[in-house]
């Protein structure tokens, strides 16, 4: 009984046991608390290292997510370099596909023109093969030379007339083939002689015509164009004053400003007189019905009068007479329609126009049939002879064999 009660003994790291002696001695229970209250100061630095090392990481990461900002921008300018560069390359790789088919064009077209050159090589060889023997043919005698010369000659004129319209280069055929003639003086040739000498006169005897003065007549027209007035481009006359300016009062008082109001009364109405009559505007016209264009419109009447002198160069250049009368026939008709015929201008446009119409362009050259016609009597003639020659030749053995 008098025994005291002994408690066992409680291990350190064993946290159930100690909360069970805890719980059965309190008094042993308040000494581990203020044991823990007392180690909280100790333990601080631990706090602060862990804040640091998080501000560390902290640090870390935002290093790692600029890098790989960074790193993207430069993969984002590096993708944008190689963009361009592709592009520089596709850009290139065009231009050279370009110019390797422009140099395939040219090639071919090279090609086609060397063909074509061959061709017409071939074709010059044939003609002159052909001329050589027609020459080798002709030229058994001086006379068959002579007549394919003349014929020649003329064949040349009579193209030149026909397709050119060179009178001038006609003319000197004829007068080549008509001096061959005249070296070979003989009875035979006379006929063919009158023909050619009848066709050389019919030519000198054609009008010649200046086709570069009338072009350049046509190329004045064409600059002078802008320049000629409309019909209802032309000024009116300046309004004269009505009423003399307000001067001093010719008398002092009530009458003399009275004067003074009188004359500045006058001096307004004849200025609104005056711009009433700039509103209305009468004018007297040789047409029945005058046309009247819109400024819009005159710059494409300015525009189709040079066309029409155009067309008219043009086909004096081409010897279309028809063309060439019926456009300068409509250029002088809008003239007279509707420009002022009044300008001296207008007055000297419209009569060169006249006598650029005047002009006859086309005209029918002779076709020297005539000429022709006596060359291919004078061949068959000569190759009778030449028949008759051959067959006597032939004939003359056959009748000396017998005698012998």
């Amino acid at each position: 009984m008098g025994v005291p009660e002994t408690s066992p003994p409680v291990a350190e790291g064993d946290p159930v046991a100690r909360g069970a002696a805890g719980e059965a001695d309190p008094v042993t229970s308040a000494a581990p608390a203020a044991t823990v209250a007392e180690d909280q100061p100790g333990r601080s630095p631990a706090a602060w290292w862990a804040l640091l090392l998080a501000l560390i990481a902290i640090g870390v990461a935002a290093w790692s997510v600029w890098q790989a900002r960074e790193m993207r921008v430069q993969t984002g300018q590096l993708r944008e370099e190689i963009a361009s560069r592709l592009s520089d390359g596709e850009t290139i790789a065009t231009e050279a596909r370009g110019m390797m088919r422009q140099q395939q064009e040219v090639i071919a077209s090279l090609q086609g023109k060397l063909g074509a050159l061959e061709s017409r090589v071939e074709t010059t060889q044939g003609q002159a093969e052909a001329l050589e023997a027609l020459y080798q043919e002709f030229s058994r005698s001086r006379e068959d030379g002579v007549l394919a010369e003349v014929e020649q000659a003329v064949a040349l004129a009579s193209q030149q007339l026909q397709i050119a319209g060179n009178v001038e280069a006609a003319l000197i055929g004829l007068q080549e083939a008509d001096a061959r003639l005249a070296i070979h003086d003989r009875g035979q040739l006379a006929t063919l002689r009158r023909a050619l000498v009848r066709d050389i006169e019919e030519l000198r005897l054609l009008p010649v015509l200046d086709v570069s003065g009338l072009s350049l007549r046509l190329e004045l027209m064409l600059e002078r164009a802008d320049t000629l007035p409309l019909a209802f481009e032309s000024t009116l006359p300046a309004a004269a004053a009505v009423g003399a300016e307000m001067g001093p009062a010719d008398g002092g008082g009530f009458v003399g400003w009275m004067a003074g109001v009188w004359r500045f009364a006058q001096s307004v109405a004849a200025d609104a007189w005056s711009e009433v009559r700039t509103l209305i505007r009468v004018e007297r016209l040789d047409q029945e019905d005058p046309v009247l264009l819109a400024p819009e419109q005159n710059t494409f009447l300015r525009e189709n009068l040079k066309l029409r002198l155009l067309s008219a160069r043009l086909a004096l250049m081409a010897r279309d007479g028809r063309s060439y009368a019926a456009d300068l026939a409509q250029a002088r008709q809008w003239v007279e329609r509707f420009y002022d015929l009044r300008d001296e201008r207008v007055q000297a446009a419209l009569g060169e126009l006249k006598e650029l119409e005047a002009v006859k362009v086309r005209y029918q050259p002779p076709d020297l049939s005539e000429t022709f016609s006596a060359l291919r009597s004078v061949q068959s003639r000569a190759g009778r002879s030449n028949g008759a020659a051959r067959a006597g030749e032939t004939a003359a053995p056959a009748q000396v064999a017998p005698a012998a």
